[in-house]
């Protein structure tokens, strides 16, 4: 498998005192210093995850995507470019300043960036969270995960699927396409919705206990606007988790206790049961739009059939990292 994980965000934004605030008091992230108009932040011993970046429109900049060696970063290129995809080798100056050894950038179909690494470079200096939070869910994990709005799934699936190797984890047909992939042991490093749109909708975090969750809630609900989904809980990666409304208009998921696939066995699905067993509330809907009327029927459905979710065994993803390595 080429790809690894999820290894990093750009946004493009004109608000970076807003992405200060919001990525470091709300979300728990560290700053660290990036020079002229860019953010940083870091969530682990990676010397950052997010990058804030003043030029352009608001909105998704770039996703960087990690793979386990030059080696297999040469095999992506070339895989990219036998079929017909520009690839740019990135100069080292912009290597270092993503923190990585080599680097480099393509567009799929719809024309969202990506940019594809290997040899991520290590903080000497230990992670300090911007609040008071147990830490994140990364390690062999990555970062997160990052839902794309799709013009057209169709078009988008056999590049992410079968030219960059995605897997699928499950995917819904009804009432818009929706495909959910995996990389890893996290259910889905990458998603794409057939919106009709185009750019980012959401990335999530993961957090190590559900007390940073909920106390990162309270907070979020002290600020008007700020909340977009309410508290719940996925039927699909059984996520428990809130959406903020980020600085720059698209979603941040901010979540916990999500379950953690084996991909060897793991076997794609279609779903039928809707998003959440409960909660998540779109609250940035009118109240009686058709969309929110039938995802909250689709919750009171679950509900009267009793649905639930494993709970998740207790883990740190970079602390099993570190004990598997000794």
């Amino acid at each position: 498998m080429a790809l690894a994980s999820l290894g990093y965000i750009g946004v493009r934004s004109s608000k970076a005192a807003d992405w200060q605030d919001f990525a470091t008091q709300l979300l728990g992230m560290q700053q660290v210093d990036a020079g002229g108009k860019v953010r940083a932040f870091r969530m682990d011993d990676r010397k950052q995850r997010l990058i804030v970046s003043g030029d352009g429109d608001e909105g998704l900049d770039f996703m960087g995507w990690e793979v386990e060696s030059p080696a297999a970063l040469d095999a992506l290129a070339g895989r990219l470019e036998n079929a017909g995809v520009v690839v740019r080798l990135e100069t080292a100056a912009l290597a270092d300043q993503r923190h990585v050894a080599r680097l480099i950038s393509f567009r799929d179909p719809e024309g969202n960036k990506l940019e594809a690494f290997c040899g991520p470079a290590i903080a000497s200096e230990p992670f300090l969270a911007g609040r008071a939070i147990s830490g994140f869910k990364t390690g062999s994990l990555g970062m997160g995960h990052a839902v794309l709005h799709a013009r057209d799934v169709d078009v988008l699936l056999p590049f992410y699927r079968d030219l960059l190797g995605f897997n699928v984890t499950d995917y819904g047909l009804k009432p818009f396409k929706l495909y959910f992939f995996h990389l890893n042991g996290r259910h889905h490093s990458f998603a794409m919705v057939g919106t009709g749109r185009q750019g980012m909708h959401h990335f999530m975090v993961e957090l190590l206990s559900l007390d940073d969750v909920g106390q990162g809630y309270d907070l979020a609900q002290t600020e008007e606007g700020r909340v977009a989904y309410t508290l719940g809980r996925h039927s699909n990666d059984h996520m428990t988790s809130f959406y903020a409304n980020s600085p720059s208009g698209f979603f941040v998921e901010y979540g916990w206790g999500a379950r953690v696939i084996d991909p060897e066995t793991w076997e794609p699905h279609e779903t039928f049961d809707g998003p959440s067993y409960w909660g998540h509330d779109r609250l940035y809907m009118a109240e009686d739009s058709p969309d929110r009327t039938r995802l909250r029927e689709m919750r009171l459905e679950a509900a009267r059939r009793g649905m639930r979710a494993a709970d998740p065994a207790p883990s740190c993803a970079w602390l099993d990292a570190i004990v598997a390595n000794e």
